[in-house]
């Protein structure tokens, strides 16, 4: 069974070999713009269409020599890497769009981050792209160049001038640049691939960004998880780069912005009562560029709406702390984290509780720290409150 990659210009871009299978097999599987270009076919063909259950298992008891057909290169966001899983494959591919793509460019493109906004939500985007120096999107008509267009101005990545190559390789291939501005407005083809290529180096913001950086609640500042409580409680986090986080009671958003630029190929979801606090929370993710799923409610009231968590940080309870812990424990991922901060002994003495009765093994890290400050030609320290730093992972089952 031979999986053959084929792009816009159809058969005339097939090598002969490529064709001989085709002519010769006894079964055609592809999309139905793939399959248009056979005309003449003799053999049975298969249309693909949504899921792939039903045609793995029929393919699986399949004996008649079959080709399927599949865009670009297969095992590029393609069907190729699933298929080949399930099936005895061969896999022939031809140039992927994105290889076409920088090729009308003229740049080289082993530097390039590559993804996906095909069928794909555009959350996230931001950090993951935040910094690159050349990025290459797969689009869709949801995600389309205009889109993308207002989601980089949204988070003011003006930096990036974009290149569009619209029908690679078809009858109406088109590519040319655009400014972000001019991307919004054009009209384009639905098949294309976005190139975004960084003019200059935007300012990048390294982990521990200062407390005055951050839009806070005036004048009430100070609402925030201190820069350096900051930092220790995202390395109890553990996080890593795929990582899904929630931070409940979120504030100014300076814990989920942080854990975001860490997860950036994750998700970050961020629940906040006060709805000040919330429209900081956004002002703040437009400025660091990273994009959070965050949401107005009282926890434990909105988790429902998230996925399960590899890890959770707590940076106050409204009340409801043996409730909401009992929720998060139960909702974390195994091997997962949950980091609380709290100012308090009796709250201290509750959560490790908590936790504890909900199975899970605590450890506590007192923070004691104070900042320089000047005074006349010396220096005096200013300590910050001390903070209980709890972290909980739930306890792993004995295999027998």
């Amino acid at each position: 069974m031979k999986m053959i990659g084929i792009g816009d210009n159809g058969v005339t871009g097939l090598l002969p070999q490529y064709k001989e299978w085709i002519d010769e097999s006894e079964l055609l599987v592809g999309g139905e713009r793939a399959l248009d270009f056979f005309e003449d076919y003799t053999g049975e063909k298969i249309v693909v269409k949504g899921g792939l259950t039903k045609l793995v298992a029929a393919l699986q008891q399949e004996t008649r020599k079959t080709v399927i057909l599949a865009s670009g290169d297969p095992l590029f966001y393609g069907i190729g890497g699933y298929l080949a899983k399930k099936l005895p494959l061969e896999i022939y591919p031809t140039m992927s769009s994105v290889q076409l793509a920088f090729s009308r460019m003229q740049e080289s493109w082993q530097d390039a981050y590559l993804t996906s906004l095909h069928g794909r939500s555009i959350k996230g985007l931001a950090q993951r792209i935040n910094g690159r120096g050349k990025v290459a999107l797969l689009t869709d008509e949801e995600n389309s160049p205009n889109a993308i267009a207002r989601y980089l101005k949204h988070f003011g990545m003006h930096e990036y001038k974009a290149f569009v190559a619209e029908n690679l390789d078809g009858a109406d291939e088109k590519y040319g640049w655009y400014t972000l501005d001019e991307m919004e407005q054009q009209a384009f083809s639905p098949l294309n691939v976005v190139i975004l290529l960084a003019t200059y180096a935007p300012k990048q913001y390294p982990l521990g960004i200062d407390d005055e950086e951050f839009s806070q609640r005036k004048p009430d500042k100070g609402l925030i998880t201190k820069k350096e409580i900051r930092v220790l409680s995202l390395q109890a986090m553990q996080l890593r780069s795929t990582s899904v986080v929630w931070d409940i009671g979120t504030c100014t958003g300076s814990m989920a912005i942080e854990a975001g630029k860490i997860a950036h190929e994750g998700q970050v979801f961020a629940v906040e009562k006060n709805e000040l606090d919330l429209q900081n929370c956004l002002q703040n993710q437009q400025k660091f560029r990273v994009d959070v799923t965050a949401i107005h409610a009282k926890a434990p009231e909105g988790l429902d709406r998230f996925p399960n968590p590899d890890a959770i940080f707590i940076g106050g309870s409204g009340g409801e702390m043996a409730e909401l812990l009992k929720l998060c424990t139960s909702r974390l991922k195994e091997n997962g984290r949950l980091v609380m901060n709290v100012a308090t002994i009796e709250n201290l003495y509750k959560a490790v509780t908590a936790l504890k009765e909900n199975g899970c093994e605590v450890s506590i890290l007192q923070a004691q720290l104070a900042r320089s400050k000047p005074i006349l030609d010396m220096t005096r320290f200013v300590p910050l409150n001390p903070i209980y730093i709890i972290t909980a992972s739930r306890k792993e089952q004995e295999h027998e």
